[in-house]
């Protein structure tokens, strides 16, 4: 079997992992389930919800139950090798940080920070600690869209000088202000542990725990931070985007509670590496690209049949990514970049492109999994996750300043906006520092 790489647990045996889990619900559930399904060993399950963790338990009888990460990873140090992060977005950054400082390998839930400093921060901690690392963004995995990065990078669009990123998110909550009052806490739940670096607050029934956080600046990211690691992923990596020069954005109204119903932010991304300047759009809340700039997109749906066959009409997704380019458009029609179409059609039939560079996926989890046991990284790894995370998070600050950001990428900070500082790093609450 192979040797599991640094971080080794004293446990651990027949090269398997002794993976620990924190969020062990929602997408934590499937994210523990499909690593257990390699053979890995789930040695631990951490969720503030007690409920959650004895439904969980059900499943990994075997696993120690905790609520509080920070004691679990102190306990059972020297049993784990890895850890799997599928908390709300506000405790990704502290939960990894701890991990990988102990030189545990990391698999983090998109986005990967719930700031643009915690981004950073995690990217520097994965080179120090030299462990195995990756984001949860499943459409890295996807042939369609290692196979786009290709075609694209071949120049069979041409030069790109606009990309439009659109999602049908939010569906949960936002653009609202705080609930008067506070209800009991329910006696599964530990809200101070689901609190944790966030400032304290009242706790109110339906209204945070356990799906509905994603809208507050407190504990999520908004539209943008839940997909664009998803819809941006392909275009950041054919274009190799790196830092933007200007964001700027536009919403349906944001207080300083929520993020807001709607939005659309702009991004302006200099020459790099040979490649012109363009322009970055992104949509939420059922705002899209302007007719004319998708034209192309519109007519290739009007000949395309839903699953009934009956023709589609005329109009865009839900969520898409479109890279305009000077000899043709790409246009991706989900979240993931699993599929592409080069358009119009006509100047691309017969079209084979490039010979294949990238290598093809063995599948998400088992990318990590290998990576952890000293294979190569995984193509999400926390190196270009973490740029990601980073560019897509300054959309966020954009939208919380309320002002165009001249910003400046390797300072991490806006040249003309000091008042952004307080969302590129936020403070933590006492116990909870990073």
């Amino acid at each position: 079997m192979p040797r599991i790489a640094r971080g080794q647990s004293n446990s651990s045996a027949n090269g398997k992992l002794n993976v620990a889990v924190i969020g062990a619900g929602g997408k934590g559930s499937s994210d523990t389930d499909d690593v257990a399904r390699l053979g890995e060993n789930i040695v631990a399950l951490c969720d503030v919800d007690k409920n959650t963790l004895a439904k969980r338990g059900q499943v990994y009888p075997k696993a120690k139950q905790f609520q509080d990460y920070r004691k679990m990873l102190d306990e059972m140090g020297k049993e784990i090798d890895a850890v799997i992060v599928s908390t709300p977005d506000h405790h990704h950054a502290v939960a990894a940080s701890i991990a990988m400082k102990m030189g545990k390998h990391a698999y983090v839930q998109k986005p990967l920070t719930h700031s643009v400093y915690e981004a950073r921060l995690l990217r520097k901690l994965a080179k120090d600690h030299k462990v195995a690392t990756q984001m949860g963004n499943q459409g890295s995995a996807e042939k369609g869209l290692r196979r786009a990065v290709e075609v694209i990078q071949a120049g069979a669009i041409g030069s790109v000088s606009e990309v439009h990123v659109w999602s049908n998110r939010p569906i949960w909550p936002q653009g609202l202000d705080r609930p008067d009052g506070q209800d009991p806490i329910p006696d599964s739940l530990n809200w101070d542990l689901f609190l944790g670096p966030a400032p304290i607050r009242p706790f109110k029934a339906d209204v945070y725990h356990p799906f509905k956080w994603r809208g507050w600046q407190d504990f999520g990211t908004g539209a943008l931070g839940d997909m664009a690691c998803h819809t941006a992923n392909m275009p950041f990596r054919a274009l190799k985007l790196g830092y933007p020069t200007e964001i700027e954005a536009e919403s349906s109204g944001i207080n300083k509670e929520t993020y807001p119903k709607q939005s659309k932010i702009r991004f302006e991304f200099p020459e790099r590496e040979g490649l012109k300047a363009l322009r970055f759009w992104w949509y939420d809340g059922g705002w899209k690209p302007d007719n004319d700039k998708a034209e192309r997109v519109l007519d290739y749906i009007a000949t395309t049949k839903d699953r009934d066959g009956k023709p589609r009409e005329r109009k865009l997704p839900g969520s898409g990514c479109l890279l305009i380019g000077d000899k043709g458009h790409l246009f991706s029609p989900d979240d993931y970049g699993a599929q592409y179409f080069l358009l119009p059609q006509k100047d691309f039939e017969g079209f084979e492109g490039p010979s294949e560079s990238i290598p093809r996926s063995p599948g998400h989890y088992r990318e990590w999994v290998e990576a952890c046991k000293g294979g190569k990284p995984a193509y999400s790894n926390f190196d270009i996750a973490a740029y990601l995370t980073e560019i897509i998070l300054l959309g966020c600050v954009a939208l919380r300043t309320g002002k165009k950001l001249e910003w400046d990428g390797p300072a991490m900070k806006a040249k003309n906006a000091p008042e952004s500082t307080q969302y590129v790093k936020r403070i933590y609450r006492k116990g909870w520092e990073i």
